[in-house]
């Protein structure tokens, strides 16, 4: 199927993740449509992206349900989208939005070493995916605005972060609790016990887009991208995915996921653009075994294999523990904007080194 109709049906008919509280699962759709719209120069995927935003960001730039004082790191992800619409509308509330957010980040509590938590009701603790949901966003606001700082401190939490939160074969680990105080933390390092597919996930894309948002830094970490990009596609599996909890292909119940091999995907095709590893040959084999994974779903293709949520800690009532045997329990949705949103951005990779071939 053509892939781009598939995009455009899916934002056609979405809904809201969270009925229509800022959150960054639909930040994730929001940043697919951004890029579908610089690739494809198609205003299709403009228009998408204004009625959903302008249903949660008004013309003065307040932002629908959002509340700064949660502190929570998820929420800064669909800020993103701002900047790009700022520059393509010159409606003055998508940069008043970016200054809300901002304003969340100045306040944000930090452990000791600087790294912001990653909510306040997870205290004290680093997991992965905050760095993707925060810290591409604070630098590009950061060169946006002119401030250095705030440059410099989004540096540092990545590489405070992988050192923290460094794993077994190259990859890093899903959660660091530098409290040592939660059940899943290894009381000596603080760590959570597994590699998590998705959590490396959102480590490769945070890195390839920092080394993409400072082409000319030396601070940017190109050396941390280019290894942890190297050690991803050690664990890809013969079909061109890779398995939910990575390392572990013998765990019972383990299965190829879709979010976090979309994720890998990306991160390989942008990583070859940016000159990190030799070629894209890897990325475009995942991603054509991504199609292979578009499956009839209520009457429409989807996106099947996605892990809907997995986390840390208590949730819901469950405890979560981190546990490898806990990752290949949680519920896999079909069409989740977390597979779906990483597949667009791969997808849009494909479409610039076809244009460039």
């Amino acid at each position: 199927m053509d892939l781009l109709d598939y995009f455009d049906a899916y934002a056609r008919d979405y809904r809201p993740y969270k009925e229509g509280r800022w959150c960054y699962e639909d930040g994730l759709l929001y940043l697919a449509l951004v890029r579908l719209h610089r690739t494809t120069r198609e205003v299709r995927w403009l228009d998408h992206l204004r009625r959903l935003v302008d249903a949660q960001v008004a013309p003065e730039g307040t932002i629908r349900d959002y509340e700064a004082g949660e502190y929570n790191i998820d929420n800064i992800l669909s800020g993103r989208c701002l900047f790009h619409l700022a520059d393509t509308t010159g409606d003055a509330r998508y940069e008043a939005a970016a200054d809300v957010l901002a304003g969340q980040l100045a306040s944000h509590p930090r452990i000791d070493a600087g790294n912001y938590w990653h909510k306040q009701r997870y205290p004290h603790q680093v997991w992965l995916d905050g760095l993707y949901m925060g810290l591409p966003f604070q630098v590009e606001y950061g060169l946006r605005r002119g401030d250095a700082a705030l440059v410099q401190d989004a540096l540092t939490q990545v590489r405070t972060a992988l050192a923290f939160t460094k794993g077994p074969a190259g990859l890093y680990i899903h959660g660091y609790d530098d409290a040592r105080q939660q059940l899943w933390a290894n009381p000596e390092t603080g760590l959570s016990p597994a590699v998590w597919g998705r959590a490396v996930g959102w480590l490769a894309m945070a890195l390839v887009d920092l080394v993409e948002l400072l082409p000319d830094d030396p601070r940017a970490p190109r050396d941390a991208a280019r290894e942890l990009l190297q050690a991803v596609i050690a664990q890809q599996q013969p079909s061109g995915l890779w398995h939910q909890v990575m390392c572990m292909p013998d765990l019972k119940g383990n299965y190829e996921e879709s979010s976090a091999s979309a994720m890998f995907s990306y991160a390989i095709l942008k990583g070859a653009r940016l000159g990190l590893i030799p070629d894209n040959a890897l990325g475009l084999r995942a991603l054509t075994a991504l199609e292979g994974k578009l499956s009839p779903v209520d009457g429409r293709s989807q996106l099947t294999d996605i892990c809907c949520v997995a986390g840390l800690g208590g949730f819901d009532g469950v405890y979560r523990d981190g546990t490898p045997e806990y990752y290949v329990t949680e519920r896999i949705q079909p069409d989740d904007i977390k597979g779906v949103g990483p597949f667009a951005y791969a997808l849009t990779e494909r479409i610039q080194a076809a244009a460039h071939a």
